[in-house]
């Protein structure tokens, strides 16, 4: 693959950004550019920052030092623009809400009154479960899906905020191959009509889907997917990212 950036607009740009959790560094210096349409991974390792750096990008947190823009504005003002999978959705397994409830939620922001689902909201979700091929369980519970399907269901949520980007933290993780790929036939399908970020481990894999890859570990090295090849058995050890050696730091915590 190549990378598709060209003329372009820009979907996320990142100038010296820099955060810190207390005296621990997060991110340092990081400066790279996202078009809109571009197929993105970020990588890195544990306690790299990758998670932080998406929590920046939809204005969770703000940056220390630096600036950050989403589609040329503040991430908090670009908010309703962008859609985000969280790695861990904050979503009792027990409590009990069918599919169309949790895909529902996603409309909770479009929303500018409090009050029941309109019409639109359940039409907008029923398409966005129906493009992630989950909308023939709309009245099961969440409770009693697979792996996959809560993923299928959690991207669904995701598009039912209508976005322009979709952001998602490990959404293949604990996925067996085969629903991994099926997951990624997904997203090559969105990307059609939207920018795709996705953080993962697993670059061996992810690699052979998306434009580039952005390694993470406070500070950020980029890899266009056609040259990293070559240079998986420098950076990587059995396909998940081990370190750039210039940028590591043992003693960082998870972030």
């Amino acid at each position: 693959m190549t990378a598709r950036s060209g003329t372009r607009p820009i979907a996320v740009e990142t100038r010296g950004l820099g955060f810190s959790y207390g005296a621990h560094p997060a991110l340092d210096n990081v400066t790279t550019t996202i078009h809109e349409g571009d197929f993105v991974s970020i990588v890195g390792p544990n306690g790299g920052g990758k998670t932080t750096l998406l929590k920046l990008i939809v204005g969770l947190l703000a940056p220390n030092s630096g600036e950050i823009r989403v589609f040329g504005t503040s991430p908090v003002k670009a908010r309703r623009r962008v859609g985000s999978m969280p790695q861990h959705a904050h979503l009792d397994p027990q409590f009990p809400v069918t599919v169309s409830d949790v895909v529902l939620m996603g409309r909770h922001g479009r929303r500018r009154i409090i009050g029941p689902s309109s019409r639109r909201d359940h039409e907008i979700a029923l398409g966005a479960m129906a493009e992630t091929r989950v909308d023939h369980l709309r009245d099961r519970p969440f409770s009693n899906l697979s792996g996959g399907q809560r993923q299928r269901v959690l991207i669904a949520r995701a598009l039912a905020t209508e976005p322009d980007m979709l952001l998602l933290d490990e959404p293949t993780a604990s996925l067996d191959p085969r629903v991994q790929d099926e997951l990624y036939d997904l997203l090559h399908r969105l990307n059609e009509r939207m920018t795709v970020v996705l953080v993962s481990h697993d670059v061996g894999v992810v690699s052979q889907h998306v434009d580039r890859v952005l390694c993470v570990n406070i500070t950020l090295d980029e890899h266009d997917t056609t040259k990293l090849a070559g240079e998986l058995t420098k950076l990587y050890a059995g396909g998940s990212l081990v370190r750039h050696d210039h940028h590591h730091h043992p003693e960082d915590g998870e972030q």
